[in-house]
């Protein structure tokens, strides 16, 4: 996973603000690692969960858009062990394998998870804060072009995405919590970290051996 942010004038960047429409999708991302984990292809996924409504949204539309976007995040993983998890293991760890494909998809998820929840586990700070996200995405735009021209509507709905995306995961009681949890990793998805050679972003998890 590149570390370096690349500060020249960019038509775009690696980092992508379509999280304010995507969301967490855990419900949804389940439901096609199910289907995955069946044996049916992308195709077949995307007819049997339009065909049957399994997403129970309202239009045809936003289902089919929503079944690429899970499918993007299972195949960011690059471990079919990873989507026969999300299918079948506790829902609590199912939800942290989805984070960890978050992570996997989109850059600025994986560094807000690196640079501010690891290093405040590193640092054995549980203090959190609105300011804690917000302050990230500031950093981002003094250092990223793309993000730069980001709206502070886009500003403040990532930052709301990103806080939800941690109260869904355990590491907050609720959106205003001020005390991160101390969070248990997966054996499941540790096990697969360590096999892929992303080691790195075990922080994120609260392991830190």
């Amino acid at each position: 996973m590149p570390q370096n942010i690349d500060r020249k004038p960019q038509k775009s960047g690696p980092y992508s603000a379509v999280m304010t429409r995507e969301q967490f999708l855990f419900h949804e991302t389940r439901i096609t690692a199910k289907l995955l984990d069946e044996g049916l292809e992308r195709d077949e996924i995307i007819a049997r969960i339009l065909s049957e409504n399994l997403f129970q949204y309202p239009t045809e539309k936003s289902v089919r858009r929503m079944v690429i976007t899970c499918l993007q995040r299972l195949a960011a993983l690059s471990d079919l062990s990873l989507v026969t998890a999300i299918a079948t293991e506790p829902v609590d760890a199912a939800k942290q394998i989805c984070l960890y494909a978050m992570m996997r998809q989109y850059r600025l998820v994986w560094d807000f998870m690196l640079t501010v929840i690891g290093e405040k586990y590193r640092q054995l700070d549980p203090s959190f804060s609105r300011k804690d996200p917000h302050m990230f995405l500031l950093r981002l735009q003094e250092q990223d072009d793309w993000v730069a021209a980001w709206s502070d509507q886009t500003i403040v709905k990532l930052r709301q995405v990103l806080t939800r995306i941690l109260v869904e995961n355990g590491y907050l009681d609720s959106i205003r919590a001020e005390r991160l949890n101390p969070v248990l990793i997966s054996p499941v998805l540790e096990r697969a970290i360590r096999a892929s050679g992303q080691e790195i972003a075990l922080p994120a998890f609260n392991c830190l051996r």
